[in-house]
């Protein structure tokens, strides 16, 4: 009986839906109520905090479609400014297990940063965001190592705040490392509740790296010896149940593995990007036609994505890290490289990522 009431409702649902053709039927409903809706994923902001003087801590309240996340993933957030939706990657920093159905999400304002400056400025209790289902690969294994090493930098400190937020609700009892690396205090957004944490969990060790203005748990930048202060255990053979866990800017990425690579264990690092990587000149050449807008121009030997937008493009983006899969389109023919990996590909036909794939030499793209 059940199944014959959704099947019904699913008809009447495609009846609607046809009857309100060119347009979804949530393009309707937001009209009257921008959170409801009857397909699309969206959320309210229910309280803003300023956490630095160049951040916004928002806890939102998502539509019934959400279905949680997990511990270091992230989500799509998109909002109207002026008139036009734009969307971006957010990892959410709160428990995967907490039981409110809430979405703590912190947002640095980046210089240039069209949707961050806009949240920082102008995010208010109210505002209606809409929203995707969590997505990504950095996360927590099911079975929990023993000894687990969070490094962090910036605002890359949301997906492993998450990450320790759940361990502690989850009263998991091996060794929990958190380091953190910061211009100077005042720039670290989760303070209060990072010491509240290491207080109140003899498990959990937390340590604060202010690089420009000292006076942190240790000095410098990331090198051995911090590796060596903070977890000597994660090289050591014997322990056999160690994993890191990084999220942070390019240099700290670039040195951790470094680190990690020489002493042979970078199998144990987990990574997840939140800068996108930058595409190397040296490939420019030929022209970049992008065959759907009729436009073409000199290839620059940026990505696809920058590439496109100089023309006056404005193809959909939403990481601008190869995380999302927002910017996927159609590469006709030639070559491009992945800016990630350095791989290279010529198969025409193909979908990638233009905001990791720069042209080598001619290339025409389906935008």
């Amino acid at each position: 009986m059940a199944s014959t009431s959704k099947t019904l409702a699913r008809r009447g649902l495609a009846l609607i839906e046809a009857m309100a053709a060119p347009h979804q039927i949530d393009r309707y409903l937001e009209l009257v109520n921008p959170m409801a809706t009857v397909r699309d994923i969206r959320a309210q902001v229910v309280s803003v905090d300023h956490p630095t003087a160049d951040s916004v801590t928002l806890t939102l309240r998502p539509t019934r479609q959400w279905r949680g996340f997990s511990a270091g993933q992230f989500v799509q957030v998109g909002v109207v400014i002026d008139g036009v939706r734009h969307t971006r990657c957010y990892s959410p920093a709160g428990s995967a297990s907490s039981r409110d159905g809430l979405i703590e999400l912190t947002v640095k304002a980046h210089p240039g940063g069209l949707v961050s400056q806009y949240l920082n400025a102008h995010a208010e209790p109210g505002l209606v965001v809409s929203l995707s289902q969590a997505d990504g690969v950095f996360t927590l294994p099911i079975e929990r190592p023993s000894h687990i090493l969070l490094i962090s930098g910036g605002s890359g400190i949301t997906p492993v705040m998450s990450m320790l937020r759940t361990l502690v609700d989850a009263e998991h009892r091996g060794e929990i490392v958190f380091l953190h690396y910061v211009n100077t205090k005042k720039d670290v957004s989760y303070l209060h509740a990072l010491k509240g944490i290491a207080e109140r969990h003899r498990n959990v060790k937390l340590v604060l790296v202010y690089t420009e203005s000292g006076g942190g748990d240790l000095d410098g930048f990331f090198d051995n010896t911090h590796l060596s202060a903070v977890a000597p255990w994660i090289a050591d053979p014997e322990t056999a149940d160690a994993q890191a866990y990084l999220c942070g800017p390019p240099g700290l990425m670039h040195g951790v593995r470094e680190v990690f690579r020489e002493l042979d264990i970078e199998h144990l690092l987990h990574t997840e990007e939140f800068a996108p990587a930058a595409a190397e000149p040296g490939d420019a050449g030929g022209e970049v036609a992008f065959t759907k807008s009729g436009v073409a121009a000199e290839n620059s030997g940026k990505t696809l994505l920058e590439q496109a937008e100089a023309a006056g493009l404005s193809p959909e983006y939403g990481c601008r890290m190869g995380i999302c899969f927002s910017c996927t389109s159609v590469k006709k023919l030639g070559r491009t490289r992945n800016i990630r990996t350095g791989e290279t590909d010529d198969e025409p036909d193909k979908k990638i990522q233009l905001c990791v794939s720069a042209p080598v030499g001619d290339v025409a793209v389906d935008i």
